[in-house]
């Protein structure tokens, strides 16, 4: 007897509400369509009270998640738990790119500062200039916050090595120090692939950001 699931592969789904769900499932990053269907299935064979809690979490979520006004990380509240936390140091900002850099910096439990997330960084070949990211909303945190330093967790990509450059000298003015993440993270590669202990290691070691290192 074949397997139910050699049947929907080879012969087709027997259910359009099947095919259309498992069709926007496979729309998630990484998720191909038997990864889908795995997961419809599951859903399939959950109570409705279960179901009717996934569908609320999602609505919840995008109907009331907001960008926290200060550091543009994701929040339930205007201000994020981060930035609101008494504990955190507000001198010293680590700059990253999006919010999946600050959960993996954060699951490193090595960093006791804030963030600034840019939302991106200065591609020229993609048409990103500084004023498409959060880089002027940086440098005013710089001037009004009595920031430090500037902990530049950026990827070490040619985009990354831009954008760093481009705001050391925006600041270099101001009184601040730029560290960068010390050696371990592979050029090329992002910060949420990094394992915990090399990315934690490589923060807690930060290094002088050198601007002659860029022409």
């Amino acid at each position: 007897m074949s397997h139910p699931f050699y049947y929907f592969y080879t012969m087709g789904y027997s259910s359009k509400l099947i095919e259309r769900t498992v069709e926007e499932f496979s729309k998630l990053p990484s998720i191909g369509k038997k990864s889908a269907f795995r997961l419809v299935l599951h859903l399939i064979n959950q109570d409705k009270a279960y179901t009717d809690r996934f569908i609320d979490a999602i609505q919840q979520m995008k109907e009331h998640l907001k960008e926290c006004s200060t550091c543009y990380n994701l929040s339930d509240n205007e201000t994020c738990a981060i930035c609101a936390n008494p504990a955190r140091k507000k001198t010293v900002l680590c700059v990253v790119e999006t919010v999946r850099d600050v959960i993996a910096i954060e699951e490193t439990e090595q960093y006791h500062g804030t963030y600034h997330v840019l939302g991106g960084v200065i591609s020229p070949l993609e048409g990103v200039g500084a004023e498409d990211v959060k880089i002027p909303e940086l440098i005013e945190r710089v001037k009004s916050q009595g920031v430090t330093e500037l902990i530049m967790a950026l990827s070490p990509t040619i985009e990354g090595d831009t954008t760093i450059f481009y705001i050391s000298k925006k600041v270099q003015d101001l009184g601040v120090s730029i560290t960068t993440l010390s050696r371990g993270v592979a050029f090329g590669s992002e910060l949420e692939y990094t394992d915990e202990f090399t990315l934690g290691r490589s923060l807690v070691a930060r290094v002088p950001y050198n601007q002659g290192s860029i022409k």
